[in-house]
Formats: C-alpha cells, structure tokens, sequence
C-alpha cells in the first residue's frame, strides 16, 4: 500500500477482519494504527468480504462487497500472507492438516519417521508459524537430531515488532488479554499518535504480553520483562507512560536478566552468548554480530545487544571510555561540537580550552579532519601544516620507498583525449608507472617529492584538479554511461555522477567515502557497494547507504525510492553531515551505520522525517564546505613562499640516491638496492645547514650534512635533528612525520609505519631494536648547526 501510495495513486486497504492486524493488536492498538494510515492518505475498509471482483469494459474492476457495497479500481493487489507449500509431501502420502501443512512431531518428524520438516510448510499442534524465529529453531532442533544431539521443539515466541506506513508497531505475548483473571493498562497520546497497554498476571506480578503503536522503543525491554518473568515495579502502568526527567529507569536493566535470557530471537541468542563473545574479546558491535549473529536478522535487538555487550564489559572492568588520546578528554563527537559551538578554528586553540600537552598522531589529524569538515580552510596555513599527515601536508600518496602517487580528478571517470594524453605526456616525462585505478581514474607512481610542484602545474594547466585520493574525504564517484550511450540506461548516470562528485568533492570525513551511479538495475558501477550508491529507476533514482568493500564487504541498503536530483542531494547532503558528526575516528559509514542505535530507521526518521529537527542545520553546514571548496594543488602553486615546503633537502638540491628501480612490463617499479653509497661528512666540527626559520613550527624538514640525511626538527624552542629514515627501512622520510608527546616526551611519528620515535635520542618506543642516530644541534644568529659527528642523547639548542 505505502509503495501504491508513493507512486501517488489513491490507494486503499481492504480488511477481511474487523480491524487491522486482528491477530497482533487489540481495538485501541488497531484504531490507532488506522488513524495513523488515514491520516497518510490512505483509505481503510474494515469488515469487507469480498465476493467477486467484475472487469469492467474500460479494464478497471469492481470489487463487490458481502455486505452490499463495492469499490471502483483500476489494480487491485493481493496480500495473501502465507500458505503452506505441501505438494511433494501430499503425494509422497504424508499426514497434512485439515488447512494444508505437514503435521510434525516435537521433533520436527513428519507421519514418516524418516522425513522432517521445518520453516512455513511445517504444521505444529495444529500452527503454522509465519516468522523465521521459529523457523530458526525447528533448523537447530533437526541439526541435533542429525548430530546425535536430540532436542525438542516447543513452539516458538510470537512477538513482533514492525513497521507499516512508517508506523512503529509491536505486539507481545497475550496482547488481547486472553489470560484467566488477567488485568491491563492502556495509555493513549492522540495529539502524537500513540497507543500503549500491557496485560499483566491476576495477581499483578509478571508482564503477560502488550502492544505498542506508534513507539515501540519499549519494547525489548518488555518483551524481555515477559520473557524471563521479570518482577513488575510498584507501580505497573509506569512501564508505559512517559518517563520524567530525572525518574528511575522504569524497568529492571540488563543486569536482572538471566544469562539464558534469549535477546536475539531470529539466531536464538542469549545473553550468556553475548556476554562470553565479550569475554573472548568482543568490544564493539560489529565485532558481536560477526561472533554471535545477534542483530543480523530483523536488527530489533539491536539496542539491548548493546546494552549487554557494555555491561559486559564494565562488569569485566574494561572502562568504556571515549577519550580520543591522552591530550583530550572529550569523544570525536564532543571534539566536533566543541569546535563548531565555540567557534574553534586552530588546534592550538582547542588544545588551550580543552586539552593538554603537545598533541600525537591521533588527535592531530583528527583536528585537522574536523577544522576541515566544518571550516574548510586551506590545510597548510602556519596553524594546521603541523597537524597533517604526509599524505595530506603533499596532497599527495607517499608509497613505501618515500615517492609519491599523484592522482588527477576524473569526475565519474569521463575524461578527454586531450585529458589521456596530457596525463601521458606527464608520465613519460617523470618515468612514472601509471595504472588504471578502480575508481576510474588514473594513478602515477613514483613522483619524488621535489617533483609534486612541476607535475601538479602541468596537471592544472591541461584542466585538472587534485583528486584528494589523499585525504579521508570523497574519493571517486563511479559511473556508467547510462542512458547516453547504452540501450538500457534509463537515467544520464554519468552527468549526475559529475554532479555528486563536484559537490561533494573535498569534503573531509571520519574516514574515505567512496560513491556510485549505475543507470540502470544492471548496476555496471556497483553502487550497492559504496558509501553513497545510486541506482536509476524510470521515475528517478533509487539511493542506497553504508555499503563498502574491502577487507570486511558489505552490501548497501535501500534508503528511499524513486527520488528526484534535488531530493537525493537534500538526503546526501543530511546523512554525510550526520555522519560526520557522530561517526566514531576512522568509521566507515558502514561500521557507523551498524553501531548507530537504531540502525537504519532511525537513520531515515533523522535524514528523511527530521525527527531531530537538524535538517535545515545539516543542509546549511553541507552548503558552507560546499561554497569554501578549493582546488589544494592550485591554492598552493598561487603562491611560490609555499614551495619552499616540497623539498627533500632544505640546503640541497641533489635528488634521493636512496631510490632503486628496475623495468617490469615496460615501466619503472622499486627495488631493492644493490649497494649502498659512501657517505661523506664535513670535516669541521659544526656546519650551517639553514636558517631557523626554513624549519616550520612544530614540524620538520630534511637536511643534508654532507651527504648525511637529517631530520631538522623545531619542536617549542627546542630543535632536534635525528637521522631523516624511517626506523627499519632505507626510506629518507623522517623529517616529514606529525610531532607530538608521549606522557611529556617529545616523539616524531614516523610517516610509513606510524612509528614513534624519541626525539632526544631516536629510539622507537614502538620497536626496541630501532633506534636512529642522533645529532647534536645548536642555534647561533637565526643559523641552525649540526656537529660532524652523531650522538644518541638530547641537544638541547644552545
């Protein structure tokens, strides 16, 4: 009915009982939820048998009614529930049901010992069970059996929880109230839409059953109550009326459930499961549901998985805690609030507030990815360069040996021939190793970093624009041709893939978003596989969330229908600045969607309904990274004082002779060196390598002393030099490492591996065995000094 209704037909439902869900919700329950419906436009007829269905000359119909009446319709669509399929069991002369079904044994046999039967076709003490919980248990009992393992079947837990129209529904237990001497409390919030009840026992001590429309956030926890007889508090009817600021929790926590309490009904898991997959070291949700299948089903357990896996782990005393790092106190999402409430735009000034010490690997990049998220500004101003990692301080991909990948921008992967053939002629002039990326889009490998410059300038100049496949932020947009070039395409996959990659271009998130546009169910671009995919219908686009490859696949799920370019764009626009603000350090919106309590509806209530009432804020927020877009490579080569920043050497210009390559498949690839260069130091005791001021604030650059590699590093007042390599490899590329501490200790991370290494002396704190020689350094009239010959202990500047 709801996909009838927005198609925009005149929809209307037909009821043979007298009301609604006749079985699962009591009159209160039903009333409410046909208001509900009505009230979306869609017409309900109750108590209607229907007689005969007349075709008319036109090819509409006439429904014609028991009671007399008739209803006019151009389609009419059977919902017919469930029916048994007992064919090959009839003729096999198995017993069947009056009804249909093959009757079965506590042990799932059939009339034949030797045959069982389990799911929608068995018939059990004369019930046919529509839900696959049951059908899940009647598996495991027949699994035992197979197993020498024999259990019985003993029927099967009938709650259930949905949604119809958008409308929260849920039924538990005795919802009519059948029970002998049974009582109930029934609460109604009309001007909301909400209906409420439970049954309880005659003598008022356990919960019985119940039923929940429009909000059944309750209903874990009750069915929980019922399931285990859980006591009642005092006061019963308090389990449904509105909780007040400040009142006790209204129902006993996960604590009071036994650990056979079963939380997941779809995969027959109890608490007892849950709690020891935590003990197994467990700690997240995606971690439980890959170990026990809770929540994997109808995802209605989700929020109580959650709250067992937590006091799990408090009861282990594992402290969940949210602090990003040592140096701030506060969750990714509070440092996002922070930021955006006070207006914090430098780490500096954060770190002033609501801080301490000097930063680390951590939280200075995950700064910086907010600044940008909210601010957008240009990444190396003096205030955020240190805050970035190498990959983003270059704009570009370092790669094992120190080199760079640079990858063009090819918005859904249209590119000219003039395009191919300037990125060509770039590739032969550096002898870089090119290579077709996934994404559509090409990459070369191979620039040393005093060649990024010279390569971007050309890059620009024949219209390309940097394609942030170094930043956590939107990658590619992946399209077909569409309904331009293939017989099938039903929409232009390819200009609105352009579109969704121009506006989202540059946006910095918790981690890499990759997107899609297929134009049609073929899905050549497998948009079911990214962050954002786009999938053409013939009456517009079908878009789909949270879906990701990689090292753990998951499949996207459907979050709206057959939505026009500026609706699409509205929800797009929505969900990545909520999940920017929630979203966990380094979460893929797969991993944030399956941790979000209350999963994807709760996810379409904020983005489609504005339950939250951030829309507006959303789209604003969105709008602002939009409008403050700027191409890196551009704003960086406008100004020649910045490329000062990409030189392997600050007083050198002699290329890296730590670099080996040898020609596989007609191109340049690394290799291991054959032997190793002599190198040279000055004969005096100190030589002049630059001045202070070649060296930026809180961060490094390389140096040559003789044909020494060093790391300058200007850490506060203090400076340090350390042998420029990366602890365990020949790769010259300490100097470009984040600075921070370490309980106090002044530390460089390294930029391959993320080593941290002490900066008083080189050891590695990560790895005992690595530990790079160190320099003494002093300052004389803004000249920076290193002595001839290295020693492992602190320099203090002098």
């Amino acid at each position: 009915a709801n996909a009838l209704r927005q198609l925009g037909l005149e929809t209307h439902v037909v009821e043979f009982a007298p009301r609604l869900m006749a079985v699962q919700l009591d009159e209160g329950g039903a009333l409410m939820l046909r208001q509900k419906i009505e009230a979306l436009g869609v017409t309900v007829h109750t108590a209607k048998q229907t007689e005969q269905i007349e075709t008319r000359a036109d090819g509409s119909v006439l429904l014609h009614f028991a009671d007399g009446s008739s209803l006019h319709s151009d389609l009419v669509l059977f919902s017919a529930g469930i029916r048994p399929r007992d064919e090959l069991a009839r003729d096999a002369g198995l017993m069947l049901g009056p009804r249909g079904g093959i009757e079965i044994n506590d042990h799932c046999q059939t009339s034949d010992e030797a045959v069982h039967a389990i799911g929608e076709c068995a018939l059990w003490n004369g019930q046919i069970f529509g839900l696959v919980a049951p059908g899940y248990q009647m598996a495991r009992v027949l699994a035992g059996h197979l197993a020498a393992e024999p259990s019985a079947f003993s029927g099967a837990d009938m709650s259930t929880k949905l949604k119809l129209l958008g409308v929260e529904v849920a039924s538990f237990g005795d919802a009519q109230g059948r029970s002998p001497g049974c009582q109930s409390y029934h609460w109604t919030d009309g001007p909301k839409g909400i209906y409420k009840k439970i049954v309880i026992s005659a003598d008022g001590s356990r919960l019985l059953g119940g039923v929940l429309v429009g909000d059944s956030s309750d209903y874990a926890t009750l069915l929980q109550m019922m399931l285990n007889a859980l006591p009642l508090p005092a006061a019963p009817e308090s389990l449904i009326l509105p909780q007040l600021t400040g009142a006790p929790a209204k129902a006993p926590g996960v604590a009071a459930l036994p650990d056979s309490a079963q939380v997941c009904s779809c995969h027959n898991v109890s608490k007892g499961d849950i709690c020891a997959a935590v003990k197994s070291g467990c700690s997240e949700m995606s971690s439980i549901k890959s170990c026990t299948k809770a929540a994997t089903g109808c995802g209605g357990c989700s929020a109580l998985v959650k709250q067992v896996m937590e006091y799990q782990l408090s009861n282990l005393g594992v402290e969940v805690k949210t602090d990003i790092c040592e140096h701030f106190p506060w969750s990714r999402q509070a440092l996002y609030h922070l930021i955006r409430v006070e207006g914090i735009r430098t780490f500096d000034d954060l770190l002033a507030a609501h801080g301490k010490g000097h930063g680390c690997e951590v939280c200075k990049p995950l700064v910086a990815s907010l600044l940008a998220s909210c601010w957008n500004d240009y990444l190396l101003q003096p205030a955020h360069l240190p805050l970035q990692d190498t990959n983003d301080r270059y704009f570009a991909n370092i790669q094992k040996d120190g080199t760079y990948s640079v990858v063009p921008r090819v918005p859904a992967g249209e590119i000219t021939p003039q395009g191919l053939i300037a990125i060509g002629e770039v590739a032969a002039r550096y002898d870089l190793y090119t290579k077709i990326t996934g994404g559509q889009r090409i990459d070369l490998f191979g620039a040393r970093l005093e060649q990024l410059p010279a390569i971007w300038q050309t890059l620009l100049d024949a219209g390309f624009e940097t394609g942030h496949a170094y930043g956590k932020s939107l990658r590619t947009v992946k399209s077909c041709v569409g309904s331009t070039w293939c017989r099938y395409g039903v929409q232009d996959s390819t200009a609105f893939a352009i579109a969704l990659e121009n506006r989202y271009k540059g946006l910095r998130a918790p981690h890499k978003i990759k997107m899609a546009v297929s134009g049609c169910t073929r899905e050549c671009a497998e948009a079911q596989s990214k962050d954002i995919g786009v999938i053409a219908t013939d009456k517009g686009w079908n878009l789909y969330v949270c879906g990701n490859g990689g090292m753990k696949p998951r499949h996207a799920d459907l979050f709206a229908s057959d939505l026009d370019d500026a609706t699409l764009l509205r929800y797009v626009d929505r969900l990545l600045m909520f999940y920017i603000r929630t979203a966990d350090r380094l979460q893929r919106t797969s991993v944030w969607l399956d941790n979000l309590e209350g999963g994807l509806d709760y996810l379409r209530q904020v983005v489609i309904d504005d339950s939250l009432g951030l829309a507006a804020t959303l789209e604003q927020e969105m709008q602002q990274v939009v409008e403050a877009y700027q191409c890196e490579w551009q704003t960086t080569l406008a100004d020649a004082s910045r490329l000062a920043l990409f030189t392997p050497t600050v007083n050198s210009d002699q290329p890296d002779e730590s670099l080996y390559y040898s020609r596989v498949r007609g191109q340049r690839q690394p290799d291991e060196a054959t032997s190793r260069p002599v190198l040279q130091l000055p004969a005096e005791p100190w030589s002049a390598v630059c001045a202070l001021d070649a060296v930026p604030q809180q961060a490094g650059i390389g140096a040559r002393l003789g044909s020494e590699r060093i790391a300058l590093f200007r850490f506060g007042e203090a400076l340090y030099a350390l042998e420029d390599r990366e602890p365990g490899s020949e790769a010259s590329v300490l100097s470009r490492g984040i600075l921070g501490d370490v309980g106090g200790e002044p530390v460089v991370i390294s930029p391959l591996y993320k080593q941290r290494v002490r900066l008083r002396d080189g050891q590695s704190l990560d790895n005992p065995q690595h530990q790079l020689r160190c320099w003494p350094v002093k300052l004389e009239a803004g000249q920076i000094w290193l002595a001839n010959r290295p020693i492992n202990q602190l320099a203090q500047a002098s």
